[in-house]
């Protein structure tokens, strides 16, 4: 590990791995995950107050979503031309706001607007954050990526353990316990901003900058980001089913109590936390090509599998899918901004919003599914997405050349 240190202009050196930087993003992306994954927590609580259709609960997975995606492409494609540190910590205040009206939200219309302001705070956040973990990453770009990434997912994990905790056994308004996190993430993400604002000076300064670029043209590089988004909507509906309906399904088939079926799914997004920070390493060291590969398609086995297991099985299967399909995203981000280098913010914008995007298509598409059929209809058909995962055989294998 480099020693890490302040250039006569006051920035760290951008050859140095700032693994200070990485470590309060990644923490910072930590409770912004974990904020946002409360909402999927408490879907059992809020159908069996408000008599909520499984169809009701996949349109507030859709409307927050949707507003978490379709914002973030613009935002990265703004930033990356005007950097705005500060933006960081008013992502914050959206999703703060969010969590207050959800812990008093009273109908669907009011649950609706709640978990919008949560998806905009999302949209916010991460294309910048994105551009701070390139910016610190010191060229180990798919290791800064899984460092990023893997606070996300621990957040989405904790979420769920969390409101089994306290928001199941003490009620809906404690929700709004939830902002004490959101706030510790504005200090951090002032923080991070501070730090990114001084790294920004030398930058502008620079009317050249030596980057990686692959060495395609430009229609092969257009057909590399389509397969990568056919590989994304993949991965995300099969998330969508997991994250959104894997308690359902567990109460249903197995009769589990919804305590039990948090702390399932809390080992669930546990396994896909430990999964993400291989992703990027490995992704360094084999190829990206490679890891997505196995990533995606290397869970078919045990997709096609859960269904036809009993409780026990069906954990340890969740388990091994939550390892391998995780690390395919940090890999695939990666890889997108080497086909287009210098375009960090809009890419990360592209890649996390279509995420989020299909990942609440699929949740409003499977509880629409859900109700005309049942939970473990969904989860048999859910099981075939990774097999997509054969199309990275059409992605280009990347040669890089210096500006």
């Amino acid at each position: 590990m480099k020693t890490q240190s302040l250039n006569p202009s006051g920035s760290w050196k951008s050859s140095e791995t700032v693994y200070p930087i990485l470590f309060a993003i990644s923490l910072s992306h930590l409770l912004n995950d974990l904020i946002q994954s409360v909402i999927p927590a408490v879907y059992p609580m809020l159908k069996s107050n408000y008599a909520l259709s499984f169809t009701q609960i996949g349109i507030i997975t859709l409307v927050f979503q949707l507003t978490a995606s379709i914002l973030q492409p613009f935002v990265g494609l703004y930033t990356d031309k005007n950097p705005t540190p500060r933006s960081l910590a008013v992502g914050m205040f959206f999703s703060l706001a969010g969590l207050i009206c959800i812990s008093f939200a009273s109908n669907f219309i009011y649950i609706l607007l709640s978990v919008s302001l949560i998806g905009m705070g999302s949209s916010i956040f991460h294309p910048e954050a994105s551009r701070v973990a390139h910016l610190a990453s010191g060229g180990k770009k798919g290791l800064a990526q899984s460092i990023f990434q893997v606070g996300g997912n621990a957040g989405g994990a904790i979420g769920p353990l969390l409101v089994a905790l306290i928001v199941i056994p003490l009620g809906q308004q404690y929700i709004g316990v939830f902002g004490v996190l959101a706030i510790v993430a504005v200090m951090i993400l002032t923080y991070v901003g501070n730090w990114y604002q001084i790294h920004l000076k030398p930058k502008t300064q620079t009317t050249s900058v030596s980057a990686l670029k692959a060495d395609l043209p430009k229609s092969k590089v257009i057909f590399a980001l389509v397969i990568l988004l056919v590989l994304i909507f993949s991965k995300y509906f099969y998330m969508a089913s997991m994250t959104s309906y894997f308690t359902f399904y567990l109460i249903n088939k197995f009769h589990v109590s919804v305590q039990e079926s948090q702390i399932y799914l809390f080992i669930f997004l546990a396994s896909v936390a430990a999964g993400t920070i291989l992703g990027g390493p490995l992704g360094d060291r084999y190829g990206r090509k490679l890891i997505i590969w196995v990533s995606i398609l290397g869970a078919a086995p045990f997709t096609l599998l859960l269904p036809h297991v009993g409780l026990g099985l069906t954990i340890v299967l969740a388990i091994i899918i939550g390892l391998i399909i995780s690390s395919a995203f940090s890999a695939i981000l990666v890889y997108a901004t080497e086909l287009i280098p210098g375009k960090v913010g809009m890419i990360a914008g592209l890649f996390f919003g279509f995420a989020f995007g299909m990942g609440g298509i699929g949740s409003a598409v499977l509880g629409w599914l859900a109700d005309r059929t049942s939970i473990e209809y969904v989860f048999n058909i859910c099981a075939y997405l990774p097999l997509i995962g054969i199309v990275t055989g059409l992605l280009p294998n990347i040669t890089q050349r210096k500006n």
